[in-house]
């Protein structure tokens, strides 16, 4: 049994509580809200985002930091991508040198353009922090139905006692080293699920939606070898499997919206009726200024940015998509060519 510290009390939170108590280990889960906090004590439910789902009697809350992760082996982040700096900020006082920190969440941090894991160590410098990823919604996972996932660290020995810590009957993790890739794959695939949404409002078919998901992994994958992302990553859970699940799934906030905008809603109209963080906007905003930096060739994600951002129209960014110039595929990626030596 160790002790692990989750903080953020949303969907992801309380669906990675219940599991990692249900394999024995002690966990106390902070809410930003001293009123959400009680609730969950009391009831033992986070009815808004997981119904249902009634977590265990091992799990203790609390709003103070401090009080959470005092003695934590292992603390995992849970909170939306916005309020991830701050989250880090207020946690960096606790944290030991040498502390584990997982980081669960998806996106960038909008200001820096810093991934996730980099945030959280500009403010914790003392800590090691590892990142997972892949196809998992927090309904499934809740549900216990089995699920597949992946942890990146530079250090084998990090990933692999993150590993030992979350295996269960039903929740399998695999190790990488590409913390790069892991993070930009479970960021990047909701800019793609949000256009997918999009296709399905409009009132496209599954022709549209393959060429959607297809053309976006080749714009991940061209953007993840840009910053440092090795490509076999993105053929894995973090890459294809997240987009897979998240471009195909009612589950996943990014389709909804999506859905709502190709039917007519704007996006804050859309992200309204979700009710919940969409992810995908905001990535949006943060993957075109990077596909600008370092200078790569994202046109679905350039399109999704004029439609979010400028008043374009989802049927002039499809028929602008539809009509860009001829291209080969083979320039999908644009590898260099392989040695005959090395076939």
């Amino acid at each position: 049994m160790s002790k692990i510290a989750v903080i953020g009390s949303g969907s992801w939170g309380i669906s990675f509580s219940r599991m990692l108590a249900n394999n024995n280990h002690s966990v106390c889960l902070w809410s930003y809200f001293e009123k959400e906090s009680a609730d969950l004590k009391k009831y033992r439910e986070n009815k808004p985002f997981l119904p249902g789902i009634i977590l265990p009697e091992s799990i203790s809350f609390t709003s103070d930091m401090e009080e959470c992760v005092k003695g934590a082996e292992l603390i995992v982040i849970a909170t939306p991508s916005h309020t991830v700096r701050q989250t880090a900020k207020t946690l960096a006082p606790f944290v030991p040198d040498g502390g584990i920190i997982v980081n669960i969440s998806k996106g960038f941090d909008c200001e820096t353009l810093m991934r996730l894991s980099e945030v959280v160590l500009s403010e914790i410098p003392q800590a090691r922090v590892a990142a997972m990823s892949g196809p998992s919604h927090a309904e499934e996972v809740a549900r216990d139905l089995p699920t597949t996932n992946v942890v990146a660290h530079s250090d084998l020995k990090v990933s692999q006692y993150i590993q030992d810590l979350f295996m269960t009957p039903n929740f399998r993790i695999y190790t990488s080293s590409d913390i790069i890739g892991v993070e930009l794959g479970g960021s990047l695939k909701n800019v793609i699920a949000l256009c997918a949404g999009i296709c399905d409002g409009l009132g496209y078919g599954d022709n549209t939606k393959a060429a959607l998901m297809t053309r976006g992994l080749a714009e991940i994958m061209r953007l993840g070898k840009a910053m440092g992302g090795q490509l076999e990553t993105f053929s894995g859970l973090a890459g294809i499997g997240d987009l897979i699940v998240t471009c195909t799934s009612m589950h996943s906030r990014n389709r909804r919206a999506g859905i709502l905008i190709g039917k007519g809603k704007t996006p804050e109209e859309a992200q309204k009726e979700v009710a919940m963080v969409v992810e995908g906007i905001k990535a949006t905003d943060a993957a075109y200024r990077l596909s600008l930096k370092y200078s790569v060739d994202m046109p679905i994600t350039c399109e999704a940015y004029n439609l979010l951002f400028k008043g374009k129209s989802p049927s002039d960014a499809v028929r602008d998509l539809m009509l860009r110039s001829k291209k080969s595929e083979a320039e999908l990626l644009e590898l260099p060519p392989v040695c005959d030596d090395k076939i």
